[in-house]
């Protein structure tokens, strides 16, 4: 199979006729051995019925509809899991991603051995306050905090090397950050492309401007995870240590000073009324508790299973 087209979902009933039959086009006039899997993320309207119209039409036509709402990245787990195709593609159900952009991705990826190719909507239609000005904030922190050089982490037009998809594990809030995860699993050939971008034909976005302080939180997030996610002991048990090796120090010429205090009979006050010893007796405490956090974080990671974060309701044509 040449592509896989994963397409994550939430009540967008109105656009999926035309979006399954603008794909359908590309394919047919490229030639192209392809899959289309529909990922219906908990949808109220009737997108699932639709999804089940098109596959009885179309038998490339694939669906997965999740028992409720888990979440875009959930939903693009489930799909890499699942897709067959050379090249994975993903795109947004709502037309302002362009199925036209799939050949030339698919020649990126194949053709100049790209591990990963990126969508860039360099020209927006967008609200500009909430939306636009937002995201060229992120998109700068991420490149900074990264050192991946794209201009649009967040577009939903993004092309991968089958192998990209099976290495990664999308959960929680971090479908941004694919390209970031790629990088941390060895996938260094990352590149981006121009891509057209559209309005929006039907419905309202189910985006709002707290996505963005999301996104903001899952950067430190996944900024930490890519350093020492593997290995916590390395962050945990380097600061509980220091803060410990500190405090036993303060603590000992403390009292090494109330010995020498003492002895030459020089008044002194109590150690307990000297503000040192509780720095000394806090940063021994907190040097002690960040040793046992980066040891309990080992624990988990050696003995926690890779789980699926959602619950699949029904499949079409798997």
């Amino acid at each position: 199979m040449d592509i896989s087209v994963v397409i994550p979902l939430l009540n967008e009933e109105e656009s999926l006729h035309e979006l399954h039959d603008w794909i359908a086009k590309v394919m047919q006039s490229n030639r192209f051995l392809y899959e289309l899997i529909f990922i219906d993320d908990g949808s109220t309207d009737t997108s699932w019925s639709v999804i089940e119209e098109l596959s009885v039409k179309n038998k490339s036509v694939k669906g997965l509809r999740f028992q409720k709402n888990y979440g875009k990245s959930q939903a693009l787990d489930a799909g890499f899991g699942l897709a067959q195709g050379r090249v994975v593609i993903t795109m947004d159900a709502d037309l302002q991603d362009s199925p036209d952009e799939i050949p030339e991705l698919y020649r990126l990826i194949t053709e100049d051995n790209f591990d990963l190719i990126s969508g860039w909507k360099r020209k927006r239609y967008d609200n500009v306050v909430t939306k636009n000005i937002p995201s060229k904030l992120f998109n700068w922190a991420a490149r900074k905090t990264s050192g991946l050089k794209l201009h649009d982490f967040n577009c939903g037009l993004k092309a991968y090397k089958n192998e990209v998809v099976k290495a990664v594990r999308v959960s929680g809030e971090m479908h941004r950050y694919i390209p970031v995860l790629a990088k941390n699993e060895g996938f260094n050939r990352i590149d981006e492309k121009i891509v057209q971008h559209q309005a929006r034909k039907y419905g309202i976005t189910k985006f709002g401007m707290d996505r963005f302080i999301n996104g903001f939180l899952d950067l430190i997030t996944i900024s930490f995870l890519s350093k020492f996610g593997k290995r916590p002991m390395h962050f945990f048990g380097l600061w509980g240590t220091l803060m410990f090796i500190f405090g036993f120090l303060s603590a000992f010429y403390i009292g090494v000073m109330k010995i020498y205090h003492l002895s030459a009979g020089v008044k002194t006050i109590l150690v307990t009324s000297n503000p040192w010893f509780y720095i000394a007796l806090t940063s021994m405490i907190l040097g002690t508790l960040l040793f046992l956090a980066g040891f309990l974080g080992e624990l988990v990671i050696k003995s926690n299973p890779q789980q699926k974060h959602y619950k699949i309701r029904e499949q079409l044509n798997f």
